[in-house]
Order: C-alpha cells, then sequence, then structure tokens
C-alpha cells in the first residue's frame, strides 16, 4: 500500500513538468514551504510504513542555494499491536543546492540539513504498557527536482534521515541509529510583491563619420575635407578654412577729418553683422591718410581714423578682445601711387579704414 503511494506522489510530480511555466529569473523573496509524503520506517523500529508531513519557510540566498527551517510530523502504528500509540516530530534546517541556469523550467537539487526529533511511543514491558519520550539529533540527505510556476513551486523528493535514537524498544534493542527513507512531494510559495523586472540596457548606437567631430569645426568626419581645423579659422561647409572678406570700401573720410560720414555707418552695420555671425574671427583695424602732410602728422590723424572704427565696432556689441589695434599707418600703405599733387594727395580712395583678418 505505502510502496502504491510513493509512486503516486513521484509521478504526479513529475507530470507536472507539462505544464510547467516559464521560470522567472533568480527569485530571492522569502517562501513558505509545505509537503506531505512517505516515511519508510527503518525495520528495526518495529512501526509500520506511514504517511508525514512538513511546514516550513525558506530563501533562495543565490541562484543556486537555498535553506529551509521545516517542521515534521508522523504517527506510524506499530507492527502488529493498533492499540499502542507512537509519533515523532521535529525540526530541521536544511540546504539545497540547485543544479539549475537562468529561464530553467525545472531543474535537479541535491539537500543536506541537520535536525532535532522527538519521539513518543508506548511500548509493552510483560503486561505493562511503558511510555518513553526521547530527544535526539538527525541527519538529512537526498535529492530531488523543482519546477517554477512563478510564484508557485513543485517539489519532489526522495531522501533519508538518520535519526541518533540511541534507545529503541523495538525488535532491536539499544540500536545507535535508525536509517528512515522518505519520498514526498511539496509546494513552495514566494511572499511580498513581484520583483521588478530587470532594466536591460540597450547597447550604445554604433557611432558613424556621421556623428564624429573630431576636429571640433561643426563638420562631421565624412564630410570634412580638412580634418585638422584650428579654433578661429571660418570653416566652410567641407570643413576647410575660408576666408572671410570685411569690404569697408565707402568708409572714407573727409579731408582732415577723423569723423565718420552717414554713407559709411551703414557699411559699418554690415561689417558688425559679419562679425557676429562669425565668432571666432579676430580682426586689425588699421587707418589710413592721404599723401597730403607730414608724415608725423599722417600718422595720428590715421590713429584717430581707427579709433574712430573700433570705437564704433564695440559699441555695437562687437568685443574689443576680437579687435586688433587700432593701429594707424598713415601715408605708408597708400592705394593710389601718385605724386604730391592731385589727386595722390587729396585722393579719398586713400583716406580709410580697413578692417585685416587676423
Amino acid at each position: 500500500m505505502n510502496k502504491k503511494l510513493l509512486s503516486a506522489a513521484l509521478v504526479v510530480g513529475l507530470g507536472m513538468v507539462a505544464q510547467a511555466a516559464s521560470a522567472q529569473e533568480y527569485d530571492d523573496r522569502w517562501y513558505v514551504t509545505g509537503s506531505t509524503g512517505v516515511n519508510f520506517q527503518d525495520s528495526s523500529r518495529g512501526t509500520e510504513d506511514a504517511m508525514f508531513a512538513t511546514l516550513g519557510f525558506g530563501k533562495f540566498f543565490t541562484q543556486h542555494l537555498s535553506f529551509d527551517v521545516e517542521a515534521n510530523y508522523q504517527n506510524p502504528d506499530v507492527s502488529g499491536f493498533p492499540d499502542l500509540r507512537w509519533s515523532q516530530y521535529g525540526i530541521s534546517l536544511d540546504g539545497r543546492y540547485h543544479f539549475r541556469d537562468e529561464g530553467d523550467k525545472f531543474w535537479p537539487y541535491v539537500r543536506a540539513g541537520l535536525g532535532w526529533q522527538r519521539h513518543e511511543q508506548q511500548y509493552y514491558v510483560g503486561p505493562l504498557i511503558v511510555r518513553r519520550r526521547g530527544s535526539n539529533a538527525a541527519l538529512t540527505f537526498g535529492a530531488g527536482l523543482q519546477f517554477d510556476y512563478d510564484r508557485l513551486d513543485i517539489r519532489t523528493e526522495v531522501f533519508a534521515r538518520s535519526d541518533f535514537d540511541e534507545y529503541n524498544p523495538g525488535p532491536y534493542l539499544n540500536q545507535n541509529a535508525q536509517l528512515d527513507v522518505l519520498a514526498s512531494v511539496g509546494l513552495t510559495y514566494a511572499l511580498g510583491p513581484d520583483p521588478a523586472p530587470a532594466v536591460v540596457q540597450a547597447p550604445p548606437p554604433q557611432q558613424t563619420c556621421a556623428d564624429l567631430d573630431e576636429d571640433g569645426d561643426g563638420v562631421n568626419n565624412c564630410n570634412d575635407k580638412c580634418p585638422n581645423s584650428q579654433a578661429g579659422q571660418t570653416i566652410g561647409p567641407d570643413g576647410c578654412p575660408v576666408p572671410v572678406s570685411i569690404d569697408l570700401k565707402g568708409v572714407n573720410f573727409d579731408f582732415d577729418k577723423a569723423t565718420l560720414r552717414p554713407d559709411a555707418v551703414a557699411i559699418l552695420n554690415e561689417a558688425v553683422e559679419i562679425l557676429k555671425r562669425y565668432p571666432d574671427l579676430r580682426v586689425e583695424v588699421a587707418g589710413h591718410t592721404d599723401l597730403c602732410g607730414t608724415d608725423t602728422y599722417n600718422q595720428g590723424l590715421s590713429e584717430k581714423r581707427a579709433r574712430t572704427v573700433f570705437d564704433f565696432l564695440t559699441s555695437n556689441g562687437v568685443d574689443a578682445s576680437r579687435l586688433a589695434g587700432p593701429v594707424g599707418y598713415g601715408e605708408s600703405r597708400p592705394l593710389e601711387q601718385t605724386s604730391q599733387t592731385l589727386p595722390g594727395c587729396k585722393s579719398e580712395t586713400n583716406r580709410r579704414t580697413e578692417l585685416n583678418t587676423q
């Protein structure tokens, strides 16, 4: 009869494999556990095989290692004396090593533990019924299978329990230990909320030359034909330096004057916009005169004209740190090389200012 119960228990447990849900990742929540099965009694006890039950709690401390604390109880009949009472109960700490990989639906494990067992039994001494009570250590070792149903797991296992009961009034008196074999089916149920799903970090997108600008000129590496641009250079759409021409033709001065004429203001406003559009551009503010007058006088006048333009630019939002000067060149750089007679002497073309890119 008991062998049939054992077979049925194992078949029920193994039959769960077909319906097992996919296992989650390693779950470290505390769980409650319970089981029932058949205790095949050591023959030295003089008792019949019996059903047993356990109740406890446990936890996975790693993906492979769990520990359970379980209480157990069994109440076998005394062989040939059904009127005698025999009961046994105890508690144990059992470790289980699970041979599992992440995502497994089911896996085998081995079990080993240490416990304490309490015996309460009756036996005959002549015509008298004598009652014995005692406690002793016990060791368990065995193997099983576990099936994962998310929060609920199912266990089937077979294990042996070595019960160090030094005095046993069964057929073999004073035997140092008894070895019971137990087969069971059990459940574990995880406590607490479901763990948050693991966040899988997406790999960073692979960069291409279109995503890189190694020289920092604003043109990506794919389109940059001049990959070694220097800071402060004006860069074209191909990544190569381009000259920036700031034409101040028309910013001329009346004879022997350093004040801006109305027609020069519009030209200088355009120059301001160009300088704002290219914030890295540096220019020299240079003033010039015609060929009339002494060199010393013309030098001073050219400096005044350069200062006039310099002050206009800075007062209209151009940072002075971007302007070299003001520098006066006097009459040393005429655009019209003539004698000291007209038109060279009083040439409006020579009475000018320039912005020279650095």
